[in-house]
């Protein structure tokens, strides 16, 4: 089963730590909010992903089922 992060807009205020824990898949943008990329979380980088959503101070990041895969019911 793939996962992907998804950010919050609304509850993240910008800390940053998230891009710390998974570099590979959060960029910041120039006022320190995350840039999630559309990509699938690989095994290789799931340790790293559930690290930087545990990390989120304002509770904004996740790690969510990916639900293009087309593995799972509709």
């Amino acid at each position: 089963m793939s996962r992907r992060l998804r950010v919050d807009p609304i509850a993240c205020t910008g800390h940053g730590l998230c891009a710390e824990h998974i570099p590979e898949r959060i960029a910041l943008d120039d006022w320190g909010y995350p840039l999630v990329a559309d990509a699938a979380v690989t095994d290789e980088l799931l340790a790293h992903a559930r690290r930087a959503v545990a990390a989120c101070p304002a509770l904004a990041l996740s790690l969510e089922r990916d639900r293009t895969s087309g593995g799972g019911r509709a």
